[in-house]
C-alpha cells in the first residue's frame, strides 16, 4: 500500500497530464489556424504522448491497489498572439511539470517508497528531454522563424514527426 500523500500526489499528476494534453491540443489547433501543419502536427503527437503519461500514472496507481480520481480538466488560458507565444508556454509548462514530478519524487524519498522511485525515475529522465525539446524549439523559432523560408523549412521538420509510445514497463 502506498503512503497516502504520496498517492494524492500521483492523482494529481494525472490531472496535470491531462491537463498538459489539452494544452497542447490547443496549441494545435493555433497553429492549425494560422496554417501551419508541421507545428500543429508537433502539438498533436505532444498532446497524445502527455495523455500516455496520464495514463501510465493511472496504470501504476491501479496496480498498487490504489483508487484513481479523475478531476476536472482546466480549459487552456494562454493567450496565443504570436507564433512563438505557443513555444515559450510549452517550455515553461514543461518546467512545471518536471516540479511537479520532483515533487511527488521527494514524497516518496521520505517514506522510502522505492517502489515510487523507481517509477518516477523514468519521468524524471522524460522530463529532462522535454524541456530540452521545448527549449530547443525556442531557439529554431528565434534563428528560423522571422524569415519565411525558414519558418517553412521548420514547419516541415516538425510535420515529420511521428508518434511514438512511451516505452515504460510498468509492474
Amino acid at each position: 500500500m502506498l503512503d497516502k500523500k504520496v498517492v494524492k500526489l500521483l492523482n494529481e499528476q494525472v490531472n496535470a497530464e491531462f491537463y498538459s494534453a489539452y494544452l497542447y491540443l490547443d496549441f494545435a489547433n493555433y497553429y492549425a489556424d494560422e496554417g501551419l501543419d508541421g507545428f500543429q502536427n508537433w502539438y498533436n503527437i505532444q498532446a497524445q504522448e502527455e495523455r500516455d503519461h496520464a495514463l501510465l500514472f493511472i496504470q501504476y496507481l491501479q496496480n498498487n491497489g490504489e483508487s484513481v480520481t479523475l478531476e476536472a480538466i482546466d480549459k487552456p488560458d494562454k493567450k496565443l498572439t504570436k507564433l512563438d507565444t505557443p513555444l515559450k508556454e510549452a517550455f515553461k509548462h514543461e518546467q512545471l511539470v518536471t516540479s511537479l514530478i520532483h515533487t511527488i519524487y521527494e514524497a516518496a524519498v521520505k517514506v522510502k517508497d522505492y517502489r515510487t522511485m523507481q517509477f518516477l525515475d523514468w519521468f524524471v529522465k522524460e522530463q529532462g528531454e522535454e524541456e530540452k525539446n521545448a527549449d530547443d524549439m525556442v531557439k529554431k523559432f528565434e534563428l528560423f522563424g522571422s524569415d519565411p523560408k525558414g519558418l517553412y523549412a521548420l514547419n516541415e521538420e516538425l510535420g515529420g514527426r511521428a508518434y511514438s509510445a512511451p516505452s515504460l514497463v510498468l509492474d
